[in-house]
């Protein structure tokens, strides 16, 4: 019934329909029948043995994302970011509280893991909660149809997604399965820590030890696979991660700030600029000066170690390491807290 009460509810409707037609008009072709497609099944063929009919038969049912193009598409005004607000998407009670439960329930394997690698158990825990939820959301897109997508469709990171897409063939055949039933992240992400197939094949672990490699139904070998990676990208056991610093009045803090997340200034640098840890320690090894910014609010300064810069290996940003740093505390503090109060209730 045509009224005037109708149409504004069907004008947004065919409107969104005529938008998806549009946006997906240039992809209706299937991947297998694209020439860059069909030059990777070649490449693969040659290059790894691959059957060229059985990979024409992935890419035939593999499909074009275009909700994957806008996430990993950088924001056309970024604006200025906020540590607060980003703060505040990690380090909140209910992950807080998933954490402590995920701890108290794969608690000799966290510790495992953390003596065999080097690795701090909060660290673990941080990473994998900061990534997932411990397992809540582990993403549900189809990783052959991510990185295709990412591979033939975003000419940006092309290169990369390609390997990402060759590594992920690899794999399925290395552990037997199908590549279609791969589902992660819509950057092909993996499992309960997010592992990009590439990670998979070169850093994770067997750890319950069933003779597989399993990240998303196996907490166990995600746990030891996190703390292998920490590991084998230079984790320094017993040294800190980050310390907060204290900085004086009209300290030159640009050309600190410049250098971004690398370690390089030791203690005697940091202080000729006027930046001391807040807690007076004097820690061996050199550091990244850190600038949490807020806007409206006055940034936080911190001092950024080897071990802080080996945790942005996992994700080249200083809020990410700070948040899975943070994390981990605030659950180790949650740990520790319910310990003392059991004991308590004990007596």
């Amino acid at each position: 019934m045509n009224t005037p009460t109708t149409r504004p509810r069907l004008a947004p409707i065919l409107l969104a329909g005529l938008l998806s037609l549009f946006a997906t008009a240039g992809h209706a072709e299937r991947y297998a029948d694209r020439p860059e497609a069909q030059q990777f099944i070649d490449e693969m063929t040659q290059k790894h043995g691959f059957d060229k009919d059985a990979l024409t038969y992935i890419f035939r049912r593999a499909e074009f994302q275009p909700s994957v193009i806008k996430y990993i598409s950088p924001p056309k005004d970024p604006g200025v970011r906020s540590w607060q607000r980003y703060r505040g998407r990690f380090i909140e009670p209910v992950r807080i509280k998933a954490g402590l439960a995920f701890w108290k329930r794969h608690e000799a394997t966290i510790k495992a893991a953390s003596e065999k690698y080097g690795v701090p158990e909060e660290i673990i825990v941080g990473i994998i909660g900061v990534e997932t939820i411990y397992g809540r959301n582990t993403g549900n897109y189809q990783a052959v149809s991510a990185l295709s997508t990412l591979a033939f469709d975003y000419p940006r990171r092309a290169e990369l997604f390609r390997g990402e897409l060759e590594a992920l063939l690899l794999m399925a055949r290395e552990q037997h399965r199908d590549p279609l039933d791969y589902q992660g992240s819509y950057a092909g992400a993996l499992g309960l820590p997010q592992f990009l197939p590439s990670s998979v094949r070169n850093y994770a672990v067997d750890f319950d030890g069933d003779g597989q490699i399993d990240l998303l139904n196996s907490p166990a070998d995600a746990i030891g696979s996190v703390a292998r990676y920490m590991q084998m990208h230079g984790w320094e056991t017993g040294a800190p991660v980050a310390i907060r610093a204290n900085v004086e009045p009209g300290a030159n803090l640009p050309p600190l700030i410049a250098n971004d997340i690398n370690p390089a200034f030791d203690n005697a640098t940091l202080a000729g600029y006027g930046v001391k840890p807040v807690d007076g320690s004097t820690p061996a090894g050199k550091a990244a000066f850190v600038e949490l910014v807020t806007p409206g609010e006055d940034s936080e300064y911190w001092l950024g170690y080897q071990n802080f810069y080996v945790i942005t290996r996992y994700n080249r940003s200083s809020f990410y390491a700070m948040s899975v740093f943070q994390l981990g505390e605030a659950v180790k503090a949650a740990r520790t807290a319910a310990q003392v109060s059991q004991r308590q209730n004990q007596r």
